[in-house]
């Protein structure tokens, strides 16, 4: 009797489907991490949708799930890839938060915050001239956090959107410090001045170092846009000009690099003035 050939083993079970990837709820921006999330909510702005990583994520994130669940945020659990592949390379810390999109604040109560000035430290801005680069805005708006500054204020015109990237890279900064969109940069640098604030402006060509400027007083420091600096109306705006001693081969630095610096330089100056 002839031998027949072998039936190909055939697998009792059956292979699972692949997961299909979660829709990401529409017009909403998302907001990465523990920090930018209790950003979030501190400011009372609740999530219309939580997507939390499956596992030991839910224990940990406990509380701050039960705070957006009662400010009425849908709770969604995902699992670790699906929360990787939409972070790509931001680190979201197992929480992902889907907000209304940030808006900036007006002028006018830009105006009206200085009238009726809240805090016991002397007004210290920053101000952006021309940062487009969506990635150096939020890193300026990070280290604008990180240094205590009261607020941030851009041009209507060439300056980058608050959008969701400027929200990852921040960390939650978007969410703490008021940025303030003004019409006319140079015309609102005049009326800064109205209000007392002393307006130092940053130039590679400026005469003054940084460490020598005086940023204990009401104060607001000008960035320049990548490349280019300040606009003319903007540098003929400022009482000031200080640069960056630069002692190796390059000649400038990133803006948000240089930001970081001149803010912190005036954060030890202004050690144990008001609050």
């Amino acid at each position: 009797m002839a031998q027949g050939r072998k039936e190909p083993r055939r697998d009792s079970g059956r292979k699972r489907a692949p997961r299909r990837p979660s829709s990401l709820p529409g017009g909403l921006d998302a907001v990465f991490g523990v920090h930018a999330v209790r950003a979030l909510l501190a400011r009372g702005e609740v999530p219309r949708v939580l997507w939390v990583q499956e596992g030991e994520a839910q224990q940990r994130l406990v509380e701050l799930i039960d705070q957006a669940r009662r400010g009425g945020a849908r709770i969604e659990p995902h699992p670790r890839e699906e929360l990787d592949r939409l972070a790509q390379e931001a680190s979201h810390q197992g929480i992902v938060a889907f907000a209304a999109p940030l808006a900036f604040e007006s002028e006018a109560a830009l105006w009206f915050k200085l009238e009726a000035w809240p805090h016991g430290a002397p007004p210290l801005l920053l101000v952006l001239d021309g940062v487009t680069d969506v990635h150096n805005f939020g890193a300026c708006l990070r280290s604008a956090d990180a240094a205590g500054v009261h607020g941030v204020i851009v041009p209507k015109d060439k300056s980058a959107p608050l959008n969701a990237t400027v929200r990852k890279v921040a960390c939650g900064a978007a969410e703490g410090v008021p940025v303030y969109q003004v019409t006319n940069l140079a015309r609102a640098l005049a009326r800064l001045k109205e209000f007392g604030v002393w307006i130092t402006g940053t130039a590679g060509e400026a005469e003054a170092m940084l460490f020598e400027a005086e940023f204990t007083g009401p104060t607001a420091l000008v960035m320049g846009a990548e490349g280019k600096g300040m606009r003319r109306l903007t540098r003929e705006a400022c009482d000031g000009l200080v640069k960056l001693p630069m002692a190796g081969s390059v000649t400038s630095l990133n803006v948000s690099v240089a930001t970081g610096i001149c803010l912190f330089e005036a954060v030890r100056q202004r050690r144990g003035v008001g609050d």
